[in-house]
């Protein structure tokens, strides 16, 4: 059974941190994260990740148990697959797609989501999993010219974090051409994603 929390922003309200609590169910200090911070360059991207590894630690998760894995070199399913959880942070979309083909990490990440574990996404790690990362194009520069936007189809809808008023117009003239189902979603909103099943969490 395919579980994803797609977020904004990660663990931002109680509603979403329970969500994620009990989809993982075993205790707090048991929990094992494999934590993906490789979208974020920036300064500012990074004090992101900061936070939201801070919010994870502040959960009570043991440092001990949340291995970063930088995506710069391939990766096996043998390094996660006795993870609870894999959280990929937000970033650049683009690069975040390129550099999960070039390791292999997008076949890792779809046989751990088939053994009944969590996949978390912020942002960006949120639009990853979806059938496309078009939505990513009005925010995201593509500086690395990406051609193919496929994502890892992991859910048949397309999220849009840090969904705003002014984003309106885009958002709408995007849903008008997709193919797909778009679920903006807020800076406190996540969406749930159980077997096929989508709720959203705020």
């Amino acid at each position: 059974m395919t579980k994803l929390l797609l977020t904004s922003t990660g663990l931002a309200n109680q509603n979403i941190t329970n969500q994620f609590l009990q989809i993982i169910d075993k205790p707090i200090s048991q929990i094992k994260i494999i934590f993906v911070p490789t979208a974020s360059r920036s300064e500012e991207e990074l004090k992101y990740v900061d936070e939201s590894k801070k919010e994870l630690l502040d959960l009570g998760v043991l440092e001990n148990n949340i291995k970063t894995l930088n995506l710069d070199k391939p990766i096996s399913f043998q390094e996660v697959e006795n993870f609870d959880v894999i959280y990929v942070c937000g970033g650049n979309t683009f690069y975040l797609l390129k550099k999960v083909r070039e390791t292999g990490f997008d076949k890792v990440i779809i046989e751990f989501a088939k053994t009944d574990k969590l996949y978390f996404g912020v942002s960006a790690g949120s639009i990853l999993v979806c059938p496309n990362i078009d939505i990513a194009s009005p925010f995201d520069e593509n500086d690395v010219n990406l051609t193919d936007l496929t994502g890892l189809n992991l859910t048949d809808v397309i999220v849009s974090p840090h969904y705003c008023e002014e984003e309106k117009p885009i958002i709408d003239n995007f849903k008008k051409k997709s193919q797909y189902e778009v679920v903006p979603l807020t800076d406190n909103q996540a969406l749930l994603v159980l077997d096929g099943e989508t709720k959203r969490v705020e």
